[in-house]
């Protein structure tokens, strides 16, 4: 930023935006704090003085901008108005929050604070801070929403003034304010604000797209209020011998909004036919209700042009997530055009213009729970309990900012809103986390669906449960909201703590139990952890807790028969820590040393839970399982591609590209189940395959995806397509099938070239 004095025309264009802040605060409703307000003022004002803007104008231009947005366009009062003034006071000067809380208070120094987090964007050369910042931020909505909403008001002037910044700034501003300032401004009813958002963001990212569209807007705009006013004119006259009070407005789709539709429909803008909506905003008398008044408009308005039987919008009845309430309906111009009309009372509009802030103001209880106060304390829930990951959180949030709804109903008939393309298994954890984690299945409209089904408005929904169910990992592929996603990372987390805990009692119990082990406690935990190419005590306390590594030769693993080389890596390689060894009669030994797992190397690779699918992919041709004898494929891209090492195609790769083969070894922890195929076949006598079956589930507790069973002559076969972490379950399981009278023959179906 630039700093020098001020011209006197500069001292006037200052007072005169600061006049015009007061003016703007004088038609509201709010109680008039002027002299709150003016002290902000003259602190900030001060504070920023001499400092300029890239674009040259004074720095204090630009709360002022903000403070007004924050009044005129969001219906704030002076709370927000000070924090406005003030909120890049603390970032860019010397004073503090401390100072701030001295001399305005507590409340406009919390919000304060909670803007300067935020000040250097979500995403730049410190994305993942940034990213923590912004959910710093947002757990001041459990405190005070009105920190979101001046940023918001921040946010929409930097946008109108990006103009002065480089281009690099420009999209990096822009790209931030698409991906999570837009969508939360929608998300909390913010429409207006949403709309210009998404506009100036497309505009700095798309310039040449963004100035034709406009200008073809241009072009067709004067025809467009001329039909307007063809088409208002019967309206105005059947409204008024109703004896509303009313006002209607012609709307004119935003650049952005027509180019996304454009890509949606993958038509030209000529092909574009909505461009013109309007709104009738009309004063509801208090002796009926808002609804039914709406739908007397309704009537008269399709009583004077023909209705769209399936472009009918009720958002009275069931109001957005976002506190939106409006009657839409698209009917046929007297041109042949259609035109969406809006039909919305006083109230409605501010809410639908306002957002949160109209919406609190209209709240008469504690019972007026509408479905933005319970995305609001979705919202909560996610903040207590983010991702480890800031960027991950971030992510996981945008997962919750969706600007499409379907509404669905519970088994008693209750009304329930979810995302647009939310699943059954969404819909099971918005019920409860607990419901979620059970959820086995659901009966849509009294079919039975799988946990993947993706709901569609109307949808009638029981969630099927059981207690022996329990979340997968691929459950994450099959859910979409931040609440359902939220409670599978926290039930991991708990089972992944279960495991540690378990196992850490294990090793202890292991190590206590013999002596010359509890003697050498640490020597003999370190040893375990190199042993087993582990880095971390809890990592071997988890393995050891879902029983992926025994103890049974614990003793021979610290204390191997191999003389005192062994014993360097713990003792150092010192001469004094040689002789000491030395000294106590260990010998150098003849055998072979105990063999360890393979270490990952230059044409080795360790397969681990994490890289699964991202780094390494299993390969379809054979698909081997944690514990198959496998090989690493590396292709061109860089992507190991992982076989069978008897797999055909593996033997064709190994000879065409050997230098590109490596070898592989897994690390997994059962975290993720892999679908087998095992192939049956036996005596066909009563209950046989009941005893299978049971076997499978009860005794294994393992999934089935699918079952195909045939019997002819008195033998049965068949296939199933089974659930199993590893090798070494499938192979247990299968151990147990052959041990079931009648089964003659049970085996794992190879992947045939």
């Amino acid at each position: 930023m630039q700093k020098s004095e001020f011209t006197p025309e500069e001292e006037q264009m200052i007072q005169r935006e600061f006049e015009a802040l007061l003016d703007d605060y004088a038609h509201t409703p709010h109680r008039q704090k002027v002299e709150l307000i003016t002290h902000a003022f003259k602190f900030a004002n001060q504070a920023h003085y001499g400092v300029r803007r890239l674009s040259g104008e004074p720095y204090i231009m630009h709360p002022l901008a903000v403070a007004r947005i924050c009044v005129r366009e969001i219906g704030l009062g002076s709370t927000s108005i000070c924090s406005a003034l003030l909120h890049d006071v603390v970032e860019d000067t010397d004073y503090t929050v401390e100072d701030i809380a001295g001399l305005f208070g507590d409340k406009i120094a919390q919000i304060v604070s909670g803007l300067t987090k935020i000040s250097g964007g979500v995403f730049g050369d410190q994305a993942s801070e940034q990213a923590e910042n912004f959910r710093k931020l947002l757990l001041t909505i459990s405190d005070d929403i009105r920190v979101v909403l001046v940023k918001i008001a921040d946010r929409l002037h930097n946008m109108r003034t990006l103009g002065a910044q480089p281009k690099n700034k420009q999209y990096k501003i822009a790209g931030e304010t698409q991906y999570i300032y837009a969508p939360l401004a929608h998300r909390l009813g913010l429409f207006p604000i949403k709309t210009e958002l998404e506009d100036l963001s497309f505009k700095y990212e798309h310039p040449d797209t963004w100035q034709e569209i406009h200008d073809k807007l241009e072009a067709v705009k004067a025809h467009q209020m001329e039909s307007f006013e063809q088409f208002a004119d019967p309206i105005r006259e059947r409204l008024t011998s109703m004896g509303y009070q009313y006002t209607i407005k012609a709307r004119i789709k935003s650049v952005y909004s027509v180019w996304k539709k454009m890509m949606r429909q993958q038509c030209a803008f000529e092909d574009v036919y909505d461009l013109l909506a309007v709104r009738i905003i009309f004063t509801p008398n208090e002796s009926m209700s808002e609804k039914d008044q709406c739908w007397m408009i309704y009537s008269a308005i399709t009583e004077l042009y023909r209705p769209h039987p399936e472009r009918i919008r009720d958002w009275i009845s069931t109001p957005k997530a976002n506190g939106y309430e409006a009657l839409h309906v698209t009917v046929m111009g007297g041109n042949g055009e259609w035109i969406e009309v809006q039909i919305r009372t006083d109230r409605m509009n501010e809410i639908a213009e306002r957002g949160y802030a109209a919406h609190w103001k209209y709240k008469t209880g504690e019972s007026d729970d509408s479905e933005l106060d319970k995305w609001l304390r979705e919202i909560k829930d996610i903040l207590a309990h983010p991702e480890k990951d800031a960027m991950e959180f971030l992510g996981t949030f945008k997962l919750n900012l969706f600007a499409q709804e379907v509404f669905v109903f519970t088994p008693k008939g209750e009304i329930k809103t979810m995302p647009l393309g939310s699943t059954a298994l969404d819909f099971a954890f918005m019920l409860h986390s607990e419901i979620g984690e059970h959820c086995i299945g659901a009966k849509v409209n009294h079919t039975l669906v799988p946990l993947s089904y993706h709901l569609k408005g109307g949808d009638q929904i029981e969630i099927l449960t059981s207690n022996s169910q329990h979340p997968q990992k691929e459950w994450f592929e099959m859910v979409t909201t931040a609440k359902a996603r939220n409670g599978l990372t926290l039930y991991f987390r708990r089972e992944e703590r279960k495991y540690i805990k378990h196992g850490e009692r294990l090793v202890e119990d292991a190590i206590g139990m013999d002596s010359e082990l509890s003697a050498n406690h640490d020597m003999a935990l370190a040893r375990l952890l190199s042993f087993y190419n582990l880095t971390q005590p809890s990592q071997l306390y988890s393995e050891v807790g879902q029983g992926v590594i025994r103890l049974d030769n614990i003793h021979e693993i610290v204390f191997p028969k191999r003389g005192w080389r062994s014993y360097i890596p713990f003792f150092g390689k010192s001469d004094e820590g040689v002789k000491e060894l030395k000294s106590e009669g260990v010998k150098e030994p003849k055998a072979e040393p105990t063999e360890k797992p393979k270490k990952k190397g230059a044409n080795a690779v360790v397969l681990t839970d994490d890289e699964l699918g991202k780094k390494f992919v299993l390969s379809q041709c054979c698909r081997p399982i944690p514990g198959d004898e496998v090989l690493g494929y590396m292709d061109e891209n860089g992507l190991m591609h992982i076989h069978k090492i008897d797999c055909p195609e593996a033997n064709l790769l190994k000879t065409s590209y050997g230098k590109r083969i490596y070898s592989a070894t897994w690390n997994t922890h059962r975290l993720q189940s892999f679908v087998e195929t095992i192939e049956l076949k036996g005596i066909d006598k009563f209950g046989v395959f009941i005893h299978v079956l049971q076997t499978i589930t009860t005794d294994f507790h393992i999934n089935m995806r699918a079952i195909n069973i045939s019997s002819e002559d008195g033998i049965f076969k068949g296939t199933m397509e089974i659930y199993v972490y590893d090798r070494s379950e499938l192979d247990e399981l299968l151990k147990a099938i052959r041990k079931i009278d009648d089964i003659k023959e049970v085996k794992r179906v190879s992947i045939e070239n």
